[in-house]
């Protein structure tokens, strides 16, 4: 049995994903957090086979927690769960040392089959993903969450971060990430660079 651990901010689809891999036969959760910290102690402790990581998470970014990942534990293989449908945010997850990028629509036996394969060591991308991946085309697509169209437009304001928490009714940590993938998404160096291509390709 393959053991995986999931790091999600949200119980419920911890939840679901825990109950369904746990009776897959092919693989057995030893590990549920809803934070990074949570997941460093943890790891510390035991370290699974496979991790499943959302981007979005309260206390950071899971696409830049790969490195920290990979840099302490070599062996473990990542596969990135998320509602991100980007090129930019896929391919920047591969090159920090993700294995595998699957969408959380994807289908279970996606699910399934993408844990299998990383835990081959070999590279696994859903359909979605890999279908975007190949058509260099859709590198210059570029679709923004209703959120992300938000904290862009207060960005645009002025708004520093804290603001933005205050208007949105969040925390700090999460606008901040926001505000990274939204960088990624837009290929922009710096927030001055992110407004300027915010208002070029007229997202705020």
């Amino acid at each position: 049995m393959i053991s995986v651990q999931i790091v999600d901010d949200h119980k419920v689809v911890v939840e679901s994903l825990s109950r369904m891999i746990n009776e897959s036969n092919i693989a057995q959760i030893t590990g549920k957090y809803f934070d990074l910290q949570s997941c460093r102690e943890g790891l510390a402790k035991e370290t699974p086979d496979v991790l499943l990581l959302d981007i979005e998470l309260p206390d950071g970014d899971g696409v830049d927690f790969c490195v920290e990942i990979k840099r302490n534990y070599p062996e473990l293989k990542i596969i990135i769960l998320t509602s991100f449908k980007e090129f930019n945010i896929a391919k920047h997850a591969l090159h920090n040392g993700a294995l595998g990028y699957v969408l959380k629509n994807a289908d279970t036996e996606e699910i399934f089959t993408g844990i299998e394969t990383v835990n081959r060591g070999e590279q696994f991308l859903c359909e979605e993903i890999d279908l975007l991946l190949k058509d260099k085309k859709d590198k210059k697509a570029v679709w923004l969450t209703n959120r992300e169209r938000e904290i862009l437009k207060y960005t645009a304001d002025g708004c520093t971060v804290k603001e933005i928490a205050d208007l949105i009714f969040r925390d700090p940590e999460t606008v901040k990430t926001c505000r990274r993938n939204l960088q990624l998404k837009l290929e922009a160096k710096n927030m001055a660079e992110l407004i300027k291509k915010g208002y070029e390709m007229r997202l705020i």
